[in-house]
């Protein structure tokens, strides 16, 4: 199922509720919330007391992408926020399997996340216990970036993956994913679609992310 998981870092700030708000009305079904601790990736951006303000304000699943060097020391403070999936980085953690049980031990559903520098072959490991992989397609830290091509050669490797081993993880996307580049990631095998540039900009994020779901399924293999 092609899902759209808007990224509220380039939303309006003054007015989030409003944005998350008609980013679903949209079609918009999961709210992805990068967080970065301006040490493995060069921004800062939120903690969980942002994940507490969205889950007072959204009933959508809170997607947690943690860009930071000591993720297990926030695993925890994150699932009482009320993360429902929270992703780390494989070239972070020491003891990745060790991260993603910690993960799932708080109730969240846990995922993997690979750089563009970084081969799919160092999460073949891990692929079992993972509820989705996300391939970085762009260099992490901040939006609005241009979609490195090469991300499509990988999400197409994971999707063999997936299937050869017999497994049923998701396919995550983000960075530079806008109405240019969606059909080609979806075709590859993408399917829960991380945009923010493209859907909080001008015309709304309602009308943007209709258009954006439009696309996607568009070019959507058929079963």
């Amino acid at each position: 199922m092609i899902e759209l998981a808007f990224s509220i870092l380039s939303c309006d700030f003054a007015h989030l509720a409003d944005e998350v708000e008609a980013a679903e009305r949209g079609g918009g079904s999961i709210v992805h919330v990068d967080v970065m601790d301006g040490h493995f990736v060069p921004n800062l951006t939120f903690g969980p007391a942002m994940v507490a303000a969205l889950r007072r304000t959204t009933k959508l699943p809170l997607d947690c992408h943690l860009m930071i060097e000591n993720p297990d020391a926030f695993i925890p403070a994150f699932a009482e926020a009320g993360a429902d999936m929270v992703s780390v980085h494989q070239e972070v953690c020491r003891h990745l399997n060790r991260s993603l049980q910690l993960i799932v031990d708080h109730g969240m559903l846990p995922g993997v996340v690979i750089n563009p520098a970084t081969p799919v072959e160092m999460v073949v490991e891990v692929l079992p216990m993972v509820h989705h992989v996300l391939v970085m397609s762009v260099n992490p830290g901040f939006g609005g970036q241009r979609f490195l091509p090469q991300s499509v050669d990988k999400i197409r490797h994971l999707a063999l993956l997936r299937e050869e081993m017999g497994l049923n993880f998701r396919i995550e996307v983000d960075g530079g994913i806008a109405y240019d580049t969606v059909a080609g990631v979806v075709e590859a095998g993408a399917e829960m679609l991380v945009a923010g540039s493209a859907i909080f900009t001008e015309g709304g994020a309602e009308w943007n992310a209709k258009e954006f779901l439009r696309l996607a399924r568009a070019a959507a293999p058929q079963a």
